[in-house]
This record gives C-alpha cells, structure tokens and sequence, in this order.
C-alpha cells in the first residue's frame, strides 16, 4: 500500500472517529509514513515537517501525533533512552510489532511476526483475561557489537 493509500485508509480512520484530515495531521502522517523504520520523535517529527510546512508549530505537531496515539494509528513508545518515539502501526496486523534493541550501540529492529498469539490464547483460557494488545522489546546485544568491543550501527535508526 503505497503513502496516499495510507493516508486515505487513515482519514477514514479519522473521519469515523469525528475528526477531519486537516493539512497540518496531513503533513505529519507523511513524515511519519516516509520514516516509518526510523521510530522518530516529537522532535524529529517537527524538524521534518517543519521543512515541508514552515509555518507548523510545535505544539500543533504535538497535539497531533497525541491524537494519532489515542486513535491507535501510531505507537507511543519508549526505548530506554527517556525519548518518546511514535512507531506506525501495521497494516493487518492486530498487535504493535516487537523489536530488538541493542544496548551497546543502540540500533533498533523490527519483529513483524507476533510471536505470542498462543500465550494470548493461554491467558484468556486460564485467567478469563482478553488481551487487546501487547508490545515487547527485547534489549541485548548484538554478536557483532560484542565481538566487535565498538559499536556495529547494525540496523535502524539509532537511539541514543
């Protein structure tokens, strides 16, 4: 699905929800959807919208990846680095996706796969309990950072 499939999906999204597409949330979904492996910030977001829309503000930035957040159309997260990131969610997929961090030089991969659909199914039959969504981050370190004693900025954006 290409970005203004995206949009328009998430727009529907929106609109169901009471809430219009206005060129400023517009704007931030492309940057968002233009980087989605690089797990940005409020501020990243902001400098990369900033240069497509000068006239944005900050908080405008902010109210709307908060927006998006409580919609479930994007992830807030954190990675251990005290910085918020907003990851997109994935299309079909009915959890957020996992990922691996690295504590030596702090790269960040994606697990598509959901790998705990039968523990979900474990609790709801053992504790009465439906899971509605889940995430989970693995933190280690990569064979190549260690066998390396330096940094390996193996995959993704960094977080530093």
């Amino acid at each position: 699905m290409d970005i203004v499939e995206q949009i328009d999906k998430i727009n529907r999204q929106l609109t169901v929800k009471g809430y219009k597409l206005t060129p400023q949330r517009e704007i931030t979904l492309k940057v968002l959807l233009e980087n989605e492996k690089d797990h940005l910030s409020a501020e990243d977001v902001f400098m990369l919208v900033k240069q497509k829309f000068p006239d944005i503000g900050l908080a405008t930035v902010y109210r709307t990846l908060e927006l998006l957040s409580e919609l479930h159309i994007v992830q807030k997260m954190n990675f251990g680095d005290g910085v918020a990131r907003f990851d997109l969610r994935m299309e079909g997929h009915d959890h957020m996706h996992h990922h691996l961090v690295c504590k030596v030089c702090g790269a960040l991969e994606e697990i598509e796969e959901d790998w705990l659909t039968d523990l979900e199914q474990k609790i709801a039959r053992e504790y009465g309990f439906q899971v509605t969504d889940h995430r989970l981050d693995f933190r280690g370190v990569y064979q190549t950072c260690k066998n390396n004693n330096k940094p390996c900025k193996r995959v993704g954006k960094a977080v530093s």
